[in-house]
């Protein structure tokens, strides 16, 4: 018999719980926003019992207030039940978070100043978001593009595979907040001070073959990518399911995309989910 999915979103308000909720019951799934915690045990029992209810998405947030204590506690035992239990964290950045509440004009849910708020809601979250199987930032996502990664996050089984994000960056715009590990390239040769590479990008071979010319590239390259493979069996024998690989150059459009753009396909040919993604590409 197919495993009860459990998925629990949670994150800072103003990243998108609404929206991902929306597409979870797109996707076929029964949601509930902001279930009380204290309701959450019988809720599991109601779901274990249930013939209709099989995959379920509950929506949990800074309103549950000091019960968020027990969050952790409160995990450990649904997933003792059985239940195929994983937390979503959505994120974003402060200034973007500003933006969306102003622009919806919504009233914060901790009813305070919004950049007060987001510091004192960062604050009560951050065990609930080190616990996250996955932190998405939705800083720069369209919700087309949310939809795709809560798609990928479906699709995983409840086995040892692991989705792998490799993210290129610019740091000028800020390293990405859903990152579990970072690499700085920045020691690359600089395609930018060269005539007609500053207007390609990673992706186009010329500047591939200008960064490949550093004789340290390749050897970092070989290095890099053994690390991480090294890592990946401990993080899936932990119960990661999903790590995002940040790289980041200074403009996030040559050195990080190319690095980043290697990296994914030498997971991808050794077996892994890796897919790529250049978040800074055309800024």
């Amino acid at each position: 018999m197919k495993q009860r999915r459990l998925f629990i979103i949670t994150g800072i308000s103003g990243a998108g719980k609404s929206q991902a909720l929306k597409c979870f019951e797109d996707f076929g799934f029964f949601c509930v926003d902001n279930l009380p915690l204290a309701l959450l045990d019988e809720f599991s029992e109601l779901l274990l019992k249930s013939r209709s209810m099989r995959d379920v998405a509950l929506g949990i947030d800074i309103r549950e207030g000091e019960l968020l204590k027990n969050f952790g506690r409160s995990l450990d035992r649904l997933r003792k039940k059985g239940l195929d239990c994983r937390i979503l964290f959505l994120d974003a950045s402060d200034p973007i978070v500003v933006q969306r509440f102003s622009e919806t004009r919504h009233r914060h849910p901790l009813g305070k100043k919004v950049t007060d708020a987001i510091r004192e809601e960062r604050r009560a979250l951050t065990e609930i978001k080190g616990l996250a199987d996955k932190v998405i930032d939705t800083s720069d996502l369209t919700l087309g593009e949310l939809k795709e990664k809560l798609s990928a996050a479906l699709e995983l089984k409840a086995t040892r595979e692991m989705s792998l994000s490799v993210v290129s960056f610019g740091y000028k715009y800020g390293i990405p907040l859903d990152a579990d590990l970072v690499m700085d390239v920045r020691f690359l040769p600089n395609p930018n001070y060269v005539r007609g590479l500053k207007a390609k990008t990673g992706l186009d071979r010329q500047v591939e073959s200008y960064i490949l010319g550093s004789p340290f590239c390749g050897e970092f390259l070989k290095s890099y990518t053994t690390l991480i493979q090294s890592l990946l069996p401990h993080y899936i024998r932990e119960g990661k399911s999903y790590l995002t690989v940040a790289i980041g150059c200074t403009g996030g459009h040559h050195r990080s995309v190319f690095v980043a753009r290697y990296l994914a396909r030498t997971l991808a040919q050794a077996g892994y989910r890796a897919v790529e993604y250049h978040r800074d590409i055309n800024r």
